[in-house]
């Protein structure tokens, strides 16, 4: 037990000193909701975290504390729910603790973290740690951070100071009751990737007047019996003999390569009711055998001939023409390399918002401190991004506005300032937005193209000046854009940059034509000179479909994003910094 640290000659030791822990490409947006509707939401990491700690208090009178640490997560409401405990180390005030604690990483969630430290009295010593009552325990101080805090840092690991929760609450500088260290790991398992390559023979046509649209789902099944997918191919057009682009599965989205997968092969169709063409199910290593063999998986449906169920066999095949595996860089490698990802926002100011000193506007500032859509959808996005980037100075802009004395600007700095876009942190973008509100005069169309071209143009000269940054704008707006093929052309510019487009739509408006710049149905956007957008970087949502439910506006918005951020740095061989 050298890990226990003991100023006790020859007594270094542990107490339950055990290491357990305790408990892709383009999008489309009918296929999305498919898939949420089944429990998919966006890709994650396995962390384990580490901690120790130093100058602890002396609560002892004979002897020095026997530290214990206890990890808990805070949820939206302020309650706290346990993960899990470490062992006791005896007689330390500098103790280094064995156990190690697993956790999910989303990049989508604001993931709070609460650590606290007890001093274990002696007469619980033959206890397990799960057994202690924490109110009958010396409680040494706490400290709090995000999981984003730690992930981000070049070693991943963070140093805070330990208070009391009793100091916290008061005006004076609370006291320091000694330094907790937490230290984060990413899993192996979520870096090893295994990239297929599946195709299809003689799939059913579901079609009336054409083939089928078909595109596969994978779902990797758990202990209850559930599928739960992993992942989903693009979709595509009129094929009954298809191959799909490389597909690539980490080891820890799956379990193992033991693990049995579900492939479903389904038919597209526009209202989200796909048709189900047939399935197999495979593990990692049967898939291996398959493709080394060069054999083919006859698909299969479910059939019911009175009471008996089983599987009908289909002439239909799937193949594995491709199966590797390597050790890939993930989204926390580069964040921990230096990468900074640079938030920026654009609020629609026009006229169909409606006027703002009326209740029913959607700019109307509610002077109970209720937030309006937009300050809404800029809190919640802002609050997840900003761990992300260093220095906290977001490009703020506004369109479809006149200031006063000018022409209608469809890209004017949210701050009043002619000479630059920048506010400090997401409070300085809520303090230009209301005092923009009191500067302009709203008005109209609504054209997207120039604050995407101001985004991008910042998103190429980082590029130029190989800085390591990625850029995400945020805008939002109440009506159909007015621009849509200009758009498209900037959006098609901007594929070829490190940024990537989040839309929310907020109102009553039909936003059924936004769709199309969210890569919907599996097509890449064409501009004017027909040059198709190298990939996918626009995510667009309509406020009023989250607002209400289990998925947050941020969480729909932003579980894509670090698949767009990992797909433009692998296409373009970018390393993260060591």
């Amino acid at each position: 037990m050298g890990n226990c640290c003991s100023d006790v000659a020859g007594g270094q030791s542990a107490i339950d000193g055990s290491s357990r822990g305790f408990p892709t490409d383009g999008p489309n947006e009918a296929v999305d909701s498919f898939l949420k509707s089944r429990g998919y939401h966006g890709l994650f990491s396995q962390i384990e975290l580490s901690l120790s700690a130093s100058n602890l208090r002396d609560r002892d009178v004979l002897s020095k504390s026997d530290p214990m640490g206890v990890i808990c997560t805070r949820g939206r409401d302020g309650s706290l729910r346990e993960l899990g405990r470490t062992e006791v180390v005896l007689n330390s005030l500098n103790p280094k603790w064995i156990t190690k604690q697993i956790i999910a990483y989303h990049f989508e969630e604001v993931q709070t973290l609460v650590f606290r430290v007890y001093d274990v009295d002696t007469q619980f010593h033959g206890l397990e740690v799960k057994m202690l009552k924490l109110d009958e325990q010396q409680f040494l101080g706490e400290a709090t951070c995000t999981l984003s805090e730690i992930v981000t840092k070049s070693n991943r690991s963070l140093t805070l100071d330990l208070l009391r929760r009793e100091d916290s609450t008061r005006s004076t500088r609370p006291k320091n009751y000694g330094q907790l260290t937490v230290r984060a790991e990413e899993s192996v398992s979520s870096k090893t990737t295994t990239e297929l390559i599946l195709r299809c023979l003689d799939l059913e046509s579901k079609d009336l007047f054409s083939k089928s649209d078909p595109f596969l789902l994978i779902s990797k099944t758990v202990d209850s019996g559930i599928p739960i997918p992993v992942y989903k191919t693009e979709v595509l057009k009129n094929d009954l003999s298809p191959t799909w682009k490389p597909v690539c599965l980490s080891i820890q989205q799956v379990g193992s390569k033991e693990t049995p997968l579900i492939i479903e092969c389904f038919n597209f169709n526009s209202n989200g009711k796909h048709d189900l063409l047939g399935k197999v199910q495979k593990s990692l290593a049967e898939l291996e055998k398959l493709h080394s063999y060069g054999k083919g998986e006859h698909l299969s449906l479910p059939a019911a001939v009175g009471n008996n169920h089983h599987n009908k066999i289909l002439k239909g095949q799937l193949f594995v023409d491709k199966f590797s595996e390597s050790v890939q860089h993930t989204f926390l490698d580069y964040l921990s390399g230096g990468c900074e990802l640079n938030f920026m926002v654009a609020i629609d100011f026009t006229a169909s918002n409606g006027n703002p000193r009326l209740p029913d506007s959607l700019h109307y500032i509610d002077l109970s401190g209720r937030p309006n859509a937009y300050q809404k959808a800029i809190l919640e996005v802002g609050e997840v991004l900003q761990f992300y980037d260093s220095d906290k100075r977001f490009p703020a802009w506004g369109f479809g506005a006149r200031p006063i004395d000018g022409p209608v600007s469809h890209c004017f700095n949210l701050n009043g300032s002619s000479n630059y876009s920048e506010v400090e942190g997401i409070q300085g973008i809520m303090t230009a937005y209301t005092s923009a509100l009191s500067n302009v005069s709203l008005a109209g169309p609504t054209l997207f193209g120039p604050v995407i071209s101001a985004a991008s143009l910042m998103a190429s000269q980082a590029l130029a000046n190989n800085q390591h940054k990625y850029f995400v704008l945020l805008i939002i707006t109440d009506g159909v854009i007015t621009d849509l093929q200009e758009t498209k052309d900037a959006l098609v510019n901007a594929s070829d940059l490190p940024l990537s487009i989040l839309i929310v739509g907020v109102g009553g408006a039909d936003f059924k034509e936004m769709e199309v710049l969210d890569g919907d149905k599996g097509e890449r956007l064409e501009s004017t000179t027909g040059r198709v957008a190298s990939r996918d970087i626009v995510q667009f949502i309509p406020f009023r479909d989250v607002q209400s439910g289990e998925i947050s506006v941020v969480q729909s918005l932003l579980a894509e994003l670090p698949s767009q951020f990992l797909t433009y740095m692998r296409s373009r061989d970018i390393h993260p910094y060591s």
